[in-house]
C-alpha cells in the first residue's frame, strides 16, 4: 500500500459519512485519522448532536461489527467484556463475550458508569484484549472505542480519571450545526434514514494496511522537537498543574503521520501538527482554574501554540 493508497481510501469513507454526517468535516477527518492510527475517540458534546451516527456509519464503511453500551451506574465490568457461564449440559464453563468484541464500540455517557466499570475498558483500550478469570483473549482488529459524555448534565455521573482520559487519542465535540446545515439535515432526513442506505468502501482489513502504511511517513528532526517542545510548555505553564505525559507525545506524532497521508503526503509539516494539538493534547491536561470546563483546556493549548516557535526547515525526506 502507498500514501496514495491511504488518501483515497479515508476519502471515500469520508464521502460516505458525511452522507449521514453533514458539516462536520473536520471531525470526520478527525476520527478516522484516530482510527486507521489505532487511537480511541472521547465524544463530549450534548444529545442529539449526531455522535452516535458518526460512529454507526464509520463501522459500516470499513465493514466493521458495531457494538454500543448504555453506560448506567448499575451496569458492571462484565456486562462490558463478556463473563463466564456455568453449562449445565456438559458441566463446563464457557465464556459468553461482551460488546467489547466488536471493531466499534460506542460506550454511550461512559461517565455515567462507576469507576470500577469504567476501569474495565482500560486493558481493552490499551492493550487490545480482555482478561476474564485469569485468562486473556484478544479483541479483533481494528478496535476502536468512542466514549460520549454530556457537558451539560452531570448529576449522577462519575467524572474519568486522568489515567483514563489519557487513553484517548482524541477528544472531539460535534458542536450544533449552522441553520443551513440544518436545513440540509432536514432535507436529507425527512423521507429515510441515510444510515440504512450506506454501504461499505473498504474492508476492514485495510485499516490495518493503512496504520502500517501510515508509520513510514517521515518525521524530521525539527518537527520531532516541534512536538516535544509543545508538549513541554505544558509542563511549565503556570496555569497548568498537570502537563502531558510522553504517551500525548507519542499520540501527537501518530496522528500527524497518518493526518499528513491522508493530505496525500509522505511527511509531515507543522500544520498538520497545529490541527490535531487541540484535540489530542487538551484533555490531557488538568489546569489550576475552572478545571471542569474542556474549553478552558482548548484554549490553554491554542495560547502554548502561540508562543512555540514553528519550524521553517525542509520537511521532507533527504
Amino acid at each position: 500500500m502507498e500514501i496514495k493508497d491511504i488518501q483515497s481510501t479515508s476519502a471515500r469513507i469520508k464521502e460516505n459519512i458525511s452522507k449521514v454526517i453533514i458539516g462536520k468535516e473536520m471531525t470526520i477527518d478527525f476520527i478516522i485519522t484516530a482510527t486507521i492510527a489505532g487511537g480511541h475517540v472521547l465524544l463530549e458534546d450534548t444529545p442529539g448532536t449526531g455522535k452516535t451516527m458518526l460512529a454507526k456509519s464509520l463501522a459500516k464503511s470499513i465493514a466493521g461489527n458495531f457494538s454500543r453500551i448504555q453506560f448506567t451506574p448499575d451496569l458492571l465490568p462484565s456486562d462490558v467484556t463478556g463473563i463466564n457461564i456455568f453449562n449445565q449440559e456438559n458441566h463446563s464453563f464457557e465464556f459468553v463475550e461482551g460488546p467489547v468484541f466488536s471493531n466499534i464500540l460506542l460506550a454511550d455517557e461512559v461517565n455515567r458508569a462507576t469507576p470500577r466499570t469504567q476501569s474495565a475498558l482500560l486493558e481493552c483500550m490499551e492493550e487490545k484484549q480482555v482478561t476474564v478469570d485469569g485468562v486473556t483473549r484478544s479483541l479483533d482488529t481494528p478496535f476502536l472505542v468512542i466514549a460520549t459524555e454530556n457537558p451539560i448534565e452531570t448529576s449522577g455521573t462519575f467524572a474519568l480519571p486522568e489515567a483514563q482520559l489519557d487513553r484517548f487519542m482524541m477528544q472531539l465535540s460535534m458542536g450544533f450545526p449552522s441553520p443551513t446545515e440544518e436545513m440540509n439535515i432536514m432535507d436529507r432526513f425527512i423521507t429515510n434514514n441515510p444510515i440504512e442506505e450506506i454501504e461499505p468502501v473498504c474492508a476492514k482489513e485495510l485499516i490495518e494496511a493503512m496504520r502500517a502504511t501510515a508509520t513510514n511517513v517521515y518525521v524530521s528532526d525539527s518537527i520531532r522537537k516541534y512536538i516535544v517542545n509543545i508538549v513541554d510548555a505544558t509542563r511549565h505553564n503556570p496555569s497548568i498543574s498537570s502537563g502531558v505525559s510522553p504517551r500525548g507525545t507519542l499520540a501527537l506524532m501518530k496522528a500527524s503521520q497518518v493526518y499528513a497521508a491522508i493530505q496525500g503526503r509522505d511527511y509531515v509539516i507543522p500544520e498538520d501538527v497545529k490541527a490535531l494539538a487541540v484535540p489530542v493534547l487538551a484533555h490531557r491536561i488538568v489546569s489550576y482554574s475552572n478545571m471542569a470546563k474542556n474549553s478552558n483546556k482548548s484554549t490553554l493549548v491554542k495560547n502554548l501554540l502561540e508562543t512555540v516557535a514553528v519550524p521553517t526547515e525542509k520537511f521532507q525526506k533527504g
